[in-house]
Parts: C-alpha cells; sequence; structure tokens
C-alpha cells in the first residue's frame, strides 16, 4: 500500500503544482488591448481584411481586439476627424493629406492598397478615355478614387469639363453600369470584378495608369489607402502601432497564401459576392493591388501622391512631410 500511497501522492502534488503554474500563468497573461477602429462600410477596401482578422483571430494573436466600426464616407471623415475615432482603417491618403493641411494632427501609419481606379461602358464608340468627351460619366466625384481618375485625365489631356459627369454615391456605381443607365462608369475594387463578372459585356477603358505614374514619379506604386491615427495616439502607443501593422501584414500574408478560404470569408461582407470571383481578385492582385507596406518603406510613393493633390488643385498647400510616420515597422 505504500508504493501505492506515494504514487498517489506524488501526482496529487503534480497535478497541485500544474494548477499553480497555470493559474500564475493566467494571472501574468494581459488581456488584448482593445482599438476601436472606424472603417468604411462593406463593400470597400477598407473593410476587405475584418472578416478575415476577426475570423481568424489575428488580432488577439498580436495582443489587440479590434473593434471595427463601419460608417459612411461622410461619416468616417467626420468621426475620424473630429477625434471620436483615434484610429481610422479607411484612410485614403489624399484624404489624410486633407486633414492635415486643416490643422488636424493625424499622419498615415502603413499602406494597405495601391490605386486601382476603372472606366467600363458597353458603348461600342467608348474604347479610349478621349472617346468620353460628350458623352455621359457617372461616378462618385467626392472621393479620392475620383480624384486619382481626374488628375490621370488631365495627365493624358481629356479634360473633364467636356465630359458630362454625374456624381452617385458609391454604392450606386453598379447599378448605373448593371442597368446600362450612362454611357461610362467609373469604378474601383472590390466592386469592379463583381461587375465584370455580372456583366460581361462590358469593357474596361485603358486609362494608361502605368506608364502616366512612371513618368510623373521614380516610385514603384502608388500608395492608396491605409490606416492612419491621431499623433496623440500615436505618441502614446507606439507598441499598438506595430501590433496593428503586424495584424494587417499577418492577414494579408495568410489572404494570399490561402485565396480560396479567404474568400469564402470575404465574399459574404459584399453584398453575397460570388467567392470565385474574390478569389480570383486575390489571385490577380493586379485591380485589388493589396500592398501592406509601412509609411516609412513607402515614403517616395506617399510623398508623388501628394504632388498629385497639389498638381490637380486638390490641396491648397503641400502637406506636413510629418503626416508620414517615421517609425519602419517592416
Amino acid at each position: 500500500m505504500r508504493p501505492m500511497r506515494r504514487r498517489i501522492n506524488g501526482a496529487l502534488t503534480l497535478a497541485g503544482a500544474l494548477l499553480f503554474c497555470g493559474a500564475a500563468h493566467a494571472q501574468n497573461a494581459r488581456p488584448p488591448v482593445r482599438i476601436d477602429m472606424v472603417v468604411f462600410g462593406q463593400p470597400s477596401l477598407g473593410a476587405f481584411l475584418q472578416p478575415v482578422i476577426k475570423a481568424r483571430k489575428i488580432d488577439q494573436q498580436n495582443g489587440i481586439d479590434l473593434h471595427f466600426a463601419e460608417r459612411t464616407p461622410d461619416a468616417y471623415i467626420l468621426e475620424f476627424n473630429s477625434g471620436e475615432f483615434q484610429v481610422g482603417g479607411s484612410a485614403a491618403l489624399l484624404s489624410v493629406g486633407v486633414a492635415r493641411n486643416k490643422g488636424i494632427k493625424v499622419s498615415y501609419l502603413f499602406n494597405l492598397f495601391d490605386y486601382f481606379g476603372a472606366v467600363v461602358s458597353s458603348r461600342p464608340n467608348i474604347r479610349t478615355a478621349a472617346d468620353l468627351q460628350g458623352k455621359q460619366l457617372v461616378a462618385a466625384t467626392a472621393t479620392t478614387n475620383y480624384a486619382m481618375f481626374h488628375w490621370l485625365m488631365q495627365r493624358g489631356n481629356v479634360p473633364l469639363d467636356k465630359v458630362s459627369v454625374q456624381n452617385t454615391a458609391t454604392p450606386g456605381l453598379m447599378g448605373y453600369a448593371l442597368a446600362d443607365r450612362a454611357d461610362a462608369v467609373q469604378l474601383w475594387e472590390p466592386a469592379y470584378s463583381q461587375l465584370i463578372t455580372r456583366k460581361p459585356d462590358l469593357h474596361t477603358i485603358d486609362l494608361d495608369i502605368a506608364r502616366q505614374w512612371k513618368a510623373f514619379s521614380n516610385a514603384p506604386s502608388i500608395p492608396y489607402l491605409g490606416v492612419a491615427a491621431h499623433d496623440d495616439w500615436i505618441a502614446s502607443n507606439p507598441l499598438l502601432v506595430k501590433a496593428l501593422y503586424k495584424t494587417f501584414k499577418d492577414a494579408s500574408v495568410w489572404v494570399q497564401q490561402n485565396p480560396k478560404a479567404a474568400a469564402a470569408l470575404i465574399a459574404p461582407s459584399l453584398s453575397g459576392a460570388d467567392p470565385a470571383v474574390v478569389e480570383k481578385m486575390i489571385v490577380s492582385n493586379r485591380t485589388l493591388a493589396m500592398d501592406v507596406m509601412s509609411a516609412a518603406k513607402a515614403r517616395s510613393g506617399i510623398q508623388a501622391v501628394y504632388k498629385v493633390g497639389l498638381q490637380s488643385g486638390y490641396f491648397k498647400q503641400p502637406v506636413d512631410p510629418a503626416s508620414i510616420y517615421p517609425v519602419p515597422l517592416d
């Protein structure tokens, strides 16, 4: 009986030690830090990675707990610029520049997507940008995507004052194209790929983006949309900035390595989009242009985009370069 008693006592001692270690670990473990982030409502690039981050708990793996608040573009700008939300995940670079020029101390932390914009038409007589003159173009003219398109048209010597531009809200762009209610429609991802699939008789007008950008800038890409935050928050939370970056970087890597599984998570949030279309978009990445990169690494491209804003009249004065977060995150 004594050997048996010794074994039982030994087992109880080991169990007690394990319970003590587990309790000590639980006591020392820190819960993820909550971060409230405002983003555009779906479908949008700003909310594209959101389903993956939450479903796979990538934020919690990096020590943070992201709470995404979806807003319309106007509400997003109002609530982010006012400081109601200290962190914004649909930070269009041109909008960050406008806020900074208004004296709002915000900075671009890292890029998520490079610029892509397209014009589609079903009219056989509209094949080039020049063919748009005298025709009706539907666009969301209040967006920074349209601002970049406007600049591209200027660069291509196609004055938009000779184009009948009709403004509509972003969600209405696909409807105009599907109903064939305009000569052409200007839009971007994630709506573009869904539209082309649903209406294959549409053709895409070549805006010559790559050549025009190369002639304008030595930057390898066109930073377009990313994550920004108020400077006070950044100064108080440098480690959270790194955790934010790693969360989105990890999500983008997983999406690119697992396009089918990623599409299954993302498609339901895109108004019930076909997962096969989303998967194709991810695999190609030509029009999605997902490119997670720290602002410090993308500095030359960001400065070039700021220059675009000046040339096009979007900015009235140069943007403070301090709006580019200088700390390398890669």
